[in-house]
Formats: C-alpha cells, structure tokens, sequence
C-alpha cells in the first residue's frame, strides 16, 4: 500500500487572473477557479483548520455538484507538492478521497507546519496531467493549476483548498 504525504491551504487572501482563469477567494478560504461553483465543498474530515499527528490518517471529502473528474493536490510547508489524486472520476455529491478503489492511504507526513490540499475539478476528463515538481510559492503553486486549467471552459472547471496542520 502507498502512503502520500497531505498538504492543504496558506491562511491570506490568494487572487489569480489568467486571460480564461480567475481565481476568487470565498469566505471560506477556498478558491472557485470559475463562476461556476462547481466544488461545493472541499474539507478534510477532522475539518478545516484541524491538526493531524505525524503518521495519522487523513481523508478529503470533495463535495461536487455535478459529475467530472477531481484531481487533489497537496503543498507542504517546505513548498514542496504532490498530486494524491489524479483525475479520478467523481459522481456528483460528496466523495471521500482516498476511496477504496485507489489502493492508498494518506497520512500525515513531514514537513510539520500548514498544510494546504487543492482540489481541482473538470467535467470532461482532463486530456494532461499535472505536472508537479521543484519547490512553490504561491505564485507558481497558482500560475501552475491556471495553466493546467486554461483548456476549459469557465462554466467546466472550478478549483478550491483546504487546509490543515500537521504536528
């Protein structure tokens, strides 16, 4: 079984523009990467904001409100980030990554500080994947998911984050 490292959001206000991709805060300090609210709602299951020890198990509930693919992602407090999902098909409603059929576990994992878990969501299955790699601030962890998110439709993609500690 593979264990994945969680990461999830930077508390502050985040503000992106792409010609084709804007990114909002929401009062909840997640991110709608469109108009459209496609996520409803993106939380870890201790709840956003909660502490997870080292070695603890973590899971996301990603509610949708339509059917599409979820891809989440995690950045840890040393900038580093990983994908712990990729393109996994999503009925509309709430699904609680990792799901069974995936084979893994996520528990919390070093660096100790904030995490952030960015969930990105399309209705067509996505035609690449995300490439992940080298260290992010928070313009390269946005300008990466905006150029991953440029390809779709405004009223086809949405984006947002969680957060949580890791101790």
């Amino acid at each position: 079984m593979r264990i994945a490292p969680v990461s999830a959001l930077l508390m502050g206000s985040l503000a992106l523009s792409l010609s084709a991709c804007t990114v909002a805060v929401r009062p909840n300090l997640g991110l709608a990467g469109s108009s459209s609210n496609l996520i409803a709602r993106v939380t870890p299951d201790k709840g956003e904001g909660s502490t997870y020890a080292v070695g603890e198990p973590v899971r996301i509930n990603v509610t949708t409100r339509e059917a599409g693919y979820v891809t989440l992602l995690a950045l840890n407090a040393d900038g580093s980030a990983n994908a712990l999902v990729r393109n996994a098909y999503v009925a509309a409603g709430t699904t609680t990554f990792p799901r069974l059929q995936d084979g893994v576990t996520f528990n919390a994992a070093p660096p100790r500080g904030l995490q952030r878990i960015r969930a990105i969501f399309t209705r067509p299955r996505p035609t690449t994947d995300l490439v992940i790699s080298g260290t992010y601030d928070g313009n390269r962890w946005n300008n990466t998911t905006n150029d991953y998110l440029t390809p779709y439709a405004a009223a086809d993609r949405d984006v947002q984050e969680t957060y949580i500690y890791i101790r």
